[in-house]
């Protein structure tokens, strides 16, 4: 099942170690079979607010997202990013192709006696 890394970022100025990061980025996400869904794209806020951006990288699954993260490759990335741009990161499996939110309420409320 597809697995995501999302990023919630909030990027301050420009300097050159973003820019390194963000050139040297795909090169620890091509062993993994990472691509992106959404990269440094503004958001459009419906409800609440969200200062910054997001980027979405896609994995086969969730077991090659972590093992991308851990890489050595992506480590030596990390501070380049970490020291300049204030952000949150999580990994979360996706749903299968046939999911059916009714189904996951009916669950719910069979579970929670409503």
């Amino acid at each position: 099942m597809t697995a995501y890394a999302i990023a919630h970022i909030r990027p301050e100025t420009m300097n050159e170690d973003i820019l390194r990061y963000i050139e040297e980025i795909q090169a620890t996400m091509d062993p993994f079979d990472g691509r992106f869904i959404v990269h440094g794209r503004e958001v459009e806020v419906m409800e609440g607010t969200w200062p910054g951006t997001i980027v979405m990288i896609a994995f086969p699954d969730l077991e090659g997202a972590r093992a991308w993260y851990a890489s050595a490759a992506y480590q030596a990335l990390i501070p380049l990013r970490a020291d300049h741009i204030a952000g949150d990161i999580i990994l979360v499996d996706g749903v299968p192709a046939d999911y059916d939110a009714s189904k996951t309420a009916a669950a719910l409320r069979e579970a929670a006696g409503l």
